[in-house]
């Protein structure tokens, strides 16, 4: 497990130095900063925090799928360690609303419903759009050129690797934009609402087809970035709305036709 979480912990160094901090990933972030800076604090790092970041990445990625069941043992057999600190985590993850925990039988994954994906979008439009219709006025030349190069990114199906890139470098654009509207309070909503949706996305890239999931986002990608170049306000928030609503639509279409059992209604 230490390599994995040395490698999580560049990541986490990368995001940190670069600002795309959420409230509710501080203590994470700040436990993994200490990692890269003292490699040898490993150790000092208690179990139960190792074996929440693991799992809490598991399922995020639905590596852990949703609706699946779980048992301390099963897990604290698989981490290297006692079934003590994977309790603890599975609790903090039951706070969060990642697991449920069934008395005397286990935990299970909590699963994803077309609720929680329409709800979770109709924030999103309202946060993102007034973000765009910000940052159309206050973006900067080097924050353009930065979500030019995030607008190129693309995956490959089969390659978890990339399917972690795209989907970074998705969060990374529109986390950009909405940094770029000037508004930290409003940046941080947004930011927390990608964490949020960082499940469904995982769904919808191995439902959806490549080519068609690549050639969308990058093609409403670059006429978002082209549009802020104007900045033009109006057309910003307009089609922010239109990438944001062709994304929620695109991945409920994707669900429904897949018969995945994973998301219900």
């Amino acid at each position: 497990m230490r390599n994995i979480e040395r490698k999580q912990g560049s990541h986490v160094h990368q995001v940190y130095q670069t600002g795309y901090l959420t409230s509710g990933d501080v203590r994470i972030y700040n436990i993994m900063e200490q990692i890269m800076l003292k490699p040898d604090t490993q150790a000092e790092m208690s179990l139960a925090d190792q074996a929440y970041i693991h799992l809490r990445q598991e399922i995020i990625t639905c590596r852990l799928p949703p609706e699946s069941e779980v048992s301390e043992h099963d897990l604290a057999k698989r981490l290297g360690m006692s079934k003590t600190p994977v309790h603890e985590a599975l609790a903090r993850l039951a706070m969060e609303g990642f697991v449920d925990i069934v008395p005397r039988r286990g935990s299970r994954i909590k699963p994803v419903t077309i609720k929680d994906i329409n709800d979770l979008f109709v924030v999103r439009l309202a946060l993102e759009s007034t973000a765009a219709s910000l940052a159309a006025i206050h973006i900067t030349d080097n924050q353009l050129n930065e979500l030019d190069r995030l607008a190129k990114a693309s995956y490959t199906k089969q390659e978890e690797a990339s399917i972690d890139y795209f989907i970074e470098a998705n969060k990374k654009f529109h986390i950009a934009v909405a940094r770029a509207s000037g508004n930290p309070r409003l940046a941080t909503l947004i930011t927390a609402l990608l964490e949020e949706s960082a499940r469904f996305f995982y769904i919808g890239a191995r439902l959806r087809d490549v080519s068609d999931l690549n050639m969308e986002t990058n093609q409403e990608h670059n006429q978002i970035v082209k549009i802020l170049r104007k900045h033009n306000s109006a057309a910003a928030h307009e089609v922010i709305l239109k990438h944001t609503e062709s994304t929620r639509a695109g991945l409920i279409h994707a669900i429904m036709n897949s018969g995945n059992m994973s998301v219900s209604l």
